[in-house]
């Protein structure tokens, strides 16, 4: 539990029903369905209207503890411990915020104080000292576990089953299901309607994996009761999880998720945690504009949480995908603020390249990127964003480079195909370009356009623009006085594919421009040999392409007559 040094005003609000301020059962039932502020006024008017009464004392603290002002709780179990000094939970109240300021000797003082208030048949101390130790922030399984056992037999009737729904916590919280289910099980034998072990048991299905029986037991305590907030906190974790484990059904799941965490905040306190697991939804979700309208709000008002680290880096992250101009700022902002290496994780630095990316800064993204990737393998394909703008702004050699990177870090994972392909159209037109203005380019650059093409031919076949750009880079390597149309083949290659092997491959229009030029290619390649072949490939170019230049000139060269030898001078 994180402590707050925020010590909240214990100035006793009386609520405008006094029926309404009177009943502690329903300021529990507001505190077992998460809705604190309300059980926070509730309390402060029961303190107010039955100031000699510990146990309301006790729940008000319990509330702060959950909230984590943990001075606050400390305050106010003091304050029962002066109007009702023989009720032994508020010692046990004084522990746990003890054990949450990391002050172990003392909290042992104070459970021994309330177990010697109390009486040999009261389980309760027992019961919440159990549970004060599994709240922690690292839990001490092994004292809880023993005061829970110890409630278990003074409670040797069976008669209250929050013993068992903590037992079963106890257990689920170490991947124990089986005696979790049980204990929960238990809980439920005794009250059939004891909503929180219902949700403690679809939790238990989710965290197994078992994602259909989970939804259905979550649905059915929502059934039971439409406006159990943790229900809907617990079905929109299990349907990001679920999510994360059918990526074909992502949209679909990433969204119930959303809607229901909605619900959730909508029927409890919209606390800054509960608004910061929304936002890492939204992350994940993929709803940028949402986030970053969500994490500017709360950072807004949660300007010095102690959690501010993850605002901030969720905002930032969203401004970058959402190409907000003010993305660069935010991360740059955000690594200033953050100079502890430590603490920075593989995605800050993706985002950072992101960010520069969008201000036109490629070599500084390259460079972030690169950084990203040493951290985190999985982020490789970021490098196909710099390569692409690259590639965009014809910085053709750059991009090469940039793609070599992105095979390296990733030759058989996703988009690595296109990363081959890519890679030769970089190589392809920068030579293209060098020849023109006369460079006199290397022709290894055409060698490793073709290597790469080759690797695309053998492992996907099917990839038609491979044998496209093969043919152009063929050109290029081909004796440019006495072509010997090394070019040709691959051409064949791709119109055997598009129009024998795979015909629907040739429907589309991006097909019927590339078979215009593979036949007119080949057109001119058979010319000087073939002429009634070459009348064929010029015809089929001009069937899907009747004004095309390129093939009218071929159809024009073959129909001009012959030019006459010289004769010989007598």
């Amino acid at each position: 539990m994180t402590k707050k040094a925020i010590t909240l005003s214990l100035g006793l609000v009386v609520m405008g029903s006094a029926s309404f301020a009177q009943n502690l059962n329903d300021a529990k039932k507001a505190i077992d369905a998460e809705q604190y502020a309300k059980a926070t006024s509730m309390l402060k008017s029961l303190v107010s209207s039955q100031a000699g009464k510990g146990e309301n004392y006790f729940n008000l603290g319990d509330v702060y503890l959950h909230n984590e002002y943990v001075d606050s709780a400390k305050a106010v179990f003091n304050k029962g411990i002066a109007a009702d000094p023989k009720y032994a939970l508020n010692y046990v109240g004084l522990g746990q915020a003890d054990l949450a300021s990391n002050n172990a000797a003392s909290a042992k003082t104070n459970f021994d104080k309330a177990i010697s208030l109390a009486s040999k048949k009261d389980h309760t101390p027992y019961l919440y000292i159990g549970k004060a130790y599994l709240a922690q922030e690292k839990p001490d399984f092994a004292t809880a576990l023993t005061n829970l056992t110890k409630a278990d037999e003074v409670d040797a009737a069976d008669k209250d089953p929050e013993t068992f729904v903590a037992l079963g916590d106890l257990y689920a919280a170490q991947k124990k299901n089986s005696e979790a289910l049980q204990n929960y099980m238990r809980a439920l034998n005794i009250n059939e309607g004891l909503l929180r072990a219902k949700v403690q048991i679809g939790r238990m299905y989710k965290e197994s994996r078992a994602f259909p029986e989970s939804e259905t037991q979550l649905k059915d305590v929502i059934t039971a009761d439409p406006n159990y907030g943790p229900a809907y906190r617990e079905i929109a974790e299990l349907y990001m999880q679920w999510a994360n484990f059918e990526p074909a059904h992502y949209a679909e799941k990433s969204k119930q998720a959303l809607e229901n965490y909605k619900k959730y905040m909508d029927l409890t306190d919209k606390s800054f945690d509960t608004r910061l697991r929304y936002a890492q939804f939204l992350f994940y979700a993929k709803d940028f504009k949402g986030l970053e309208t969500e994490t500017a709000d709360i950072a807004r008002l949660y300007p010095n949480n102690q959690k501010s680290l993850v605002i901030s880096r969720l905002q930032a992250y969203s401004a970058a995908e959402n190409k907000n101009p003010e993305s660069l700022k935010l991360l740059t902002d955000f690594f200033a603020k953050n100079p502890d290496q430590s603490r920075l994780i593989a995605a800050d630095y993706l985002y950072l390249g992101k960010a520069q990316l969008n201000a036109g800064q490629d070599s500084l993204a390259l460079i972030s990127i690169k950084q990203a990737v040493v951290k985190d393998s999985t982020y490789a394909d970021a490098f196909e964003d710099v390569g692409k703008a690259l590639y965009t702004g014809k910085k053709y050699d750059q991009a090469a480079a940039v793609y070599k990177d992105a095979i390296k870090a990733n030759p058989n994972g996703k988009g690595s195909l296109t990363n081959y392909y890519y890679l030769a159209s970089a190589d392809y037109f920068d030579y293209a370009t060098k020849d023109r203005a006369k460079k006199n380019p290397s022709k290894n650059i055409l060698i490793e356009a073709d290597s790469a093409l080759a690797h695309l031919n053998k492992v996907s076949p099917e990839f038609t623009l491979a044998y496209i750009m093969r043919g152009r880079v063929a050109g290029y390597m081909d004796d440019q006085v006495n072509p010997k149309g090394l070019r040709a083949p691959f051409y064949e290659q791709y119109i055997d594919l598009v129009t024998v092997k795979k015909p629907e491959l040739g429907a589309s229009e991006a097909e019927k421009k590339n078979l215009v030029e593979a036949y007119t290619n080949l057109g001119f390649f058979y010319s000087p040999t073939d002429k009634a072949k070459a009348t064929d490939m010029f015809n089929k170019a001009l069937a899907i392409d009747p004004t095309n230049a390129n093939a009218l000139t071929g159809i024009k060269q073959l129909a001009a007559p012959a030019a006459k030898a010289p004769s010989k001078k007598k």
